[in-house]
């Protein structure tokens, strides 16, 4: 199965995606208990498609992270489709961005040493240095 082929109030959903977008958890209380709840926006090659993480799922699951979706629910709200695990459904993280990964465009963040200007180790000015010395 994929995104683009998700109805609205279906189940036996079962997919392989990716973390993309990961909001801010909420707590609240029903009925007397407290949990918390959690929207992802997960991809695959079809499409991204709003996922919502109740309680324990939410710190499993981690921006970058290969989760499979196993017997879940999709539902629609405010006319945008949605998918969860449900009652019986299982989110399972199948391949898990490492930690220490950080995704950047940033020259300064990737040597945080080097002065702002200097281009690094393979710049003409620096192997002109090299030479003359």
């Amino acid at each position: 199965m994929e995104i683009k082929d998700l109805k609205p109030n279906a189940g036996n959903v079962d997919l392989v995606l990716e973390v993309v977008d990961k909001e801010e958890p909420r707590t609240f209380e029903k009925f007397g208990k407290s949990g918390s709840v959690c929207n992802v926006k997960v991809k695959d090659e079809t499409g991204t498609v709003k996922m919502t993480l109740w309680n324990e799922d939410i710190e499993s699951v981690k921006v970058g992270d290969k989760i499979h979706l196993q017997n879940g629910w999709c539902s629609e709200f405010r006319d945008e489709l949605q998918i969860s695990s449900g009652k019986f459904g299982k989110i399972e993280v199948v391949e898990a961005m490492e930690n220490n990964t950080v995704l950047t465009n940033d020259p300064n963040m990737l040597n945080p040493q080097m002065p702002e200007g200097n281009e690094g180790p393979d710049s003409e000015e620096t192997v002109e240095e090299e030479v003359v010395e």
